[in-house]
C-alpha cells in the first residue's frame, strides 16, 4: 500500500457479497484479474483483521464476516479467485453483459493502470451493456473513454469511496489519488450518502456504489438492470 509497508488488495467483502447475490439472481458468475492467478485479498478484510482502519460498525464488520466466510470455505469459489484468467483474455468482453469491479485499496493502484480493463469497460459500456463498480472499484473506469476520447464518467451521474471516508480510514495521503476528486475531475457528476451507509447511483448502463456496505445494492441494480435491459 504505497510506502506504508503493509500489504494490500482486493476487498473480499466486495466480491463475496456481489458475487452470492449474482448467483442467486441467476448469473454465471466468471472471476478475473489485472494479470491473471490468485486474486489478492486485502488482510485487512479477512476474519482476522476485517474491520482494522475501515470505520465500520460492530454490527456491519458482522453482515460483512457472514459473505466473507461463506466466500473463503467455498471451494469452487476459492478455486476460482486463485486460478483467475486475465482481464487481457477477455478483449472487449465479447458474450458477457455486464462487468463488475470490486474495490478495496489495491484496486487504486492496479486498475487505473490496466489498459485491458480500460478497453474492456469502455467497450462494453458503448455497446449498452452494463458497467458496475462499488467502493475504489470506480478507479477502474478513470481511464475507460468514449469512441471519440471523452472519459466515460463524463456528465454522468457516479458514486465511490469518498473523500471523507477516505480521511476517515487515514489513507488520504497513500492512496495515489482521491477517487472522488478525480471522478468529478474527469467530469462525472459525483453523488453521496453518508459515511459507511449503502449509497448506489445507476445512470443508464452505468451503476457505481460508495463504500463496502453498498456491494449488495449495487448487485440488486446490476440484477435490475440485467432483468430489465439497461440503455446508455
Amino acid at each position: 500500500m504505497g510506502s506504508t509497508g503493509h500489504r494490500t488488495g482486493l476487498c473480499l467483502e466486495e466480491l463475496a457479497t456481489p458475487y452470492y447475490a449474482l448467483l442467486g439472481g441467476g448469473v454465471d458468475v466468471t472471476l478475473a484479474s489485472i494479470r491473471g492467478g490468485q486474486i489478492p485479498f486485502d488482510p485487512r478484510s479477512l476474519p482476522a483483521q476485517a474491520g482494522e482502519s475501515t470505520g465500520e460498525k460492530p454490527a456491519e464488520q458482522h453482515d460483512i464476516l457472514a459473505s466473507v466466510r461463506r466466500f473463503l470455505s467455498d471451494e469452487k469459489a476459492m478455486t476460482a479467485a486463485q486460478t483467475s484468467p486475465a482481464v487481457a483474455d477477455f478483449g472487449e468482453g465479447a458474450g458477457f453483459e455486464a462487468v463488475f469491479l470490486p474495490g478495496g485499496h489495491g484496486t487504486m493502484w492496479d486498475l487505473p493502470e490496466s489498459e485491458p480493463l480500460a478497453r474492456l469497460a469502455s467497450s462494453m459500456f458503448v455497446q449498452g451493456r452494463i458497467v458496475a463498480a462499488v467502493c475504489h472499484g470506480p478507479a477502474g473506469l478513470v481511464a475507460a473513454k468514449h469512441r471519440d476520447g471523452r472519459p466515460l464518467v463524463e456528465g454522468r451521474r457516479v458514486n465511490g469511496f469518498t473523500n471523507s471516508e477516505e480521511d476517515g480510514v487515514g489513507l488520504s495521503q497513500v492512496v495515489p489519488f482521491l477517487l472522488e476528486d478525480r471522478l468529478k475531475e474527469l467530469g462525472g457528476r459525483f453523488e453521496r450518502g453518508p459515511d459507511w451507509q449503502p449509497y448506489a447511483v445507476q445512470d443508464g448502463n452505468l451503476i457505481t456504489g460508495q463504500n463496502p456496505q453498498s456491494s449488495e445494492l449495487v448487485a440488486k441494480h446490476v440484477l435490475h438492470a440485467l432483468r430489465s435491459g439497461a440503455n446508455a
